[in-house]
Parts: C-alpha cells; structure tokens; sequence
C-alpha cells in the first residue's frame, strides 16, 4: 500500500488539519447553508445563513427555507 500521497488512508483529515482558521471559516460557504428560528417582525420565521455564518436569506418556515437553500444547489442543515 501507497503511504505517501492523495492515496494514503486519512489523507483527507489530514489536509483538513492543515486548513488554516482563514479556511475554515469559508469552508463549505458555498454549498452548505444552515437555517435556524428567529422572530422577524414579531412573527416566527427561518433565517438562511451560508456556512461561514452570513445571512442570505429569510422565510415564513422551514420548508420553504429549504426549498430556497436545495433551489440554490446548497444542503441544508439545521442548527439547534
């Protein structure tokens, strides 16, 4: 077995322990967008927040968030 290079098992965990704080901070900021409640105008809603913690949107409930966040080719995870 190959223990150098891309092939070596845990290659991966080990490059993403070299990611820098800068790095994790924008990683998955593209794909993944997570969704968690808040009151906006003092009604229940769900805001839509990228990965590094923006928010890029908004909706009346869950679903529709997650239908905004799967129409935007993103996953969606929910934070308690």
């Amino acid at each position: 077995m190959n223990k150098e290079g891309p092939t070596r098992p845990f290659a991966a965990a080990d490059a993403l322990r070299q990611l820098a704080p800068a790095d994790w901070a924008r990683f998955g900021a593209e794909q993944i967008a997570y969704i968690r409640p808040i009151v906006m105008d003092g009604a229940p809603a769900v805001a839509i927040h990228a990965a590094d913690g923006t928010q890029i949107g908004a909706a009346p409930d869950t679903s529709l968030a997650t239908a905004a966040i799967l129409q935007h080719e993103m996953l969606p995870v929910l934070v308690h």
